[in-house]
């Protein structure tokens, strides 16, 4: 999920010609704070580059904020059942660090890539709900974040904690502590098993990155302070050994500053993708939780259709006035009964199809991810090898004179 397909096909030909394959990127870019005091927001500038009929133009760009986001996030979620809707980065309410430049670069980077995931999925990029957030005005989309209604009406801080209830109830279930109608389903069973287990494993990863990018920078600024500390110890010498003192200070300064670097590329590279796959996770627990709505309401329908079958039984034994109007309802129960059936049947077959798209999109983003990190693990132990190698001749001159 931290790889994009920024195209549909992978074509560079341009936008709108004849032999073009049909391709939709998006890049979500430039923030900039907007108002001020308990007002300010960070906008985003969205640029969509496209040759699809449906939308207006081969390029488009309009300016966005998180409540845009979430307004998307919130009406795939409610129109697409079955499919695991990407996650978005939680909103921070901390003053002192949501306008951190550290913050909003990492919003910005999980913002374009949950764009982009929808933007290359198969089924979320025909929404038209896409579409009115790629290409509206401001005016149009704040008309259309008023209108929402339901349970998606909430502030977007609150949709987090639905999701926390969701996962609460699920937890509640696989736990045993409620007892609906559920599914007899063993391999399903082993899915639901293994996304609660992956969710402790991801989560308990993720932590100990934040620890080991919080080591980095705590090792860089006491490479800086005893940088700073050997310099003033060099100009107080004024000779051989404090001109070797001052090479060693600028050599931990150097040092804190690569890694400062590293502690950096840890935080963006690794320890957000792992954080961001714990999200997807908790998406998807959300649609296991709409998975188990819609076998209740199937199963609670059939129950209900078998009762008002003795029903109306009854009415035609007794050739109740009453059998016309039972006859109708029941036809109207039934046509539901049907509908929830459909919508189930539905769910499970998107279900299957995004759980083999989440694994293999997993492996991928997981590997490189880990990738990133060894990688920049070598080059900062080769970095530091280097640059105290380089100063043991000189240090060596001073012990032996």
């Amino acid at each position: 999920m931290i790889t994009q397909q920024r195209s549909l096909s992978g074509s560079s030909q341009s936008p709108r010609s004849p032999s073009a394959q049909p391709f939709l990127s998006v890049s979500v870019t430039d923030p900039a704070k907007m108002g001020t005091g308990v007002q300010a927001y960070i906008s985003y500038k969205v640029i969509t580059k496209t040759n699809l009929p449906e939308y207006q133009g081969p390029e488009k760009i309009v300016i966005r904020r998180y409540s845009d986001f979430v307004w998307l996030r919130d009406r795939l979620f409610e129109r697409y059942r079955g499919i695991f809707i990407p996650p978005l980065p939680e909103k921070n309410t901390v003053e002192k660090f949501r306008f951190s430049a550290e913050f909003i670069e990492m919003r910005r980077q999980a913002l374009d890539i949950f764009v982009n995931r929808i933007a290359s999925h198969h089924e979320l990029q025909q929404s038209e709900d896409l579409r009115t957030f790629l290409q509206a005005d401001e005016q149009t989309m704040d008309r259309a974040r008023s209108l929402e209604t339901g349970i998606f009406k909430q502030k977007p801080m609150d949709f987090m904690q639905i999701f926390k209830d969701v996962q609460s109830k699920v937890s509640d279930v696989v736990l045993g502590k409620e007892k609906p109608v559920e599914e007899v389903n063993p391999e399903y069973e082993k899915l639901k098993n293994y996304i609660f287990e992956l969710e402790d494993h991801l989560a308990e990863a993720q932590k100990h990155a934040y620890r080991l990018v919080k080591r980095h920078r705590e090792l860089g600024q006491s490479l800086s302070d005893f940088g700073k500390a050997v310099n003033l110890l060099g100009a107080c010498e004024g000779n051989t050994l404090g001109k070797v003192f001052s090479e060693l200070g600028a050599k931990s300064e150097i040092l804190s500053i690569k890694l400062q670097k590293e502690a950096h590329h840890l935080l963006m590279n690794f320890e957000e993708p792992l954080k961001d796959y714990v999200r997807a996770v908790q998406s998807i627990k959300a649609t296991i939780a709409e998975r188990a709505n819609a076998f209740r309401q199937q199963c609670e329908l059939a129950e209900t259709i078998k009762l008002k079958e003795i029903d109306l039984d009854r009415h035609r034994v007794t050739r109740s006035e009453k059998l016309p109007e039972a006859e109708r309802d029941y036809e109207v129960l039934k046509a539901d009964s049907e509908e929830a059936t459909r919508r189930f049947e539905t769910i499970v077959k998107l279900m299957n199809e995004e759980i083999v798209r989440f694994q293999e999109q997993k492996t991928i983003d997981i590997g490189i991810a880990f990738h990133e990190f060894a990688k920049g693990q070598a080059r900062l132990a080769n970095g530091i090898a280097e640059a105290w190698r380089s100063l043991l001749p000189k240090l060596d001159a001073c012990s032996s004179s």
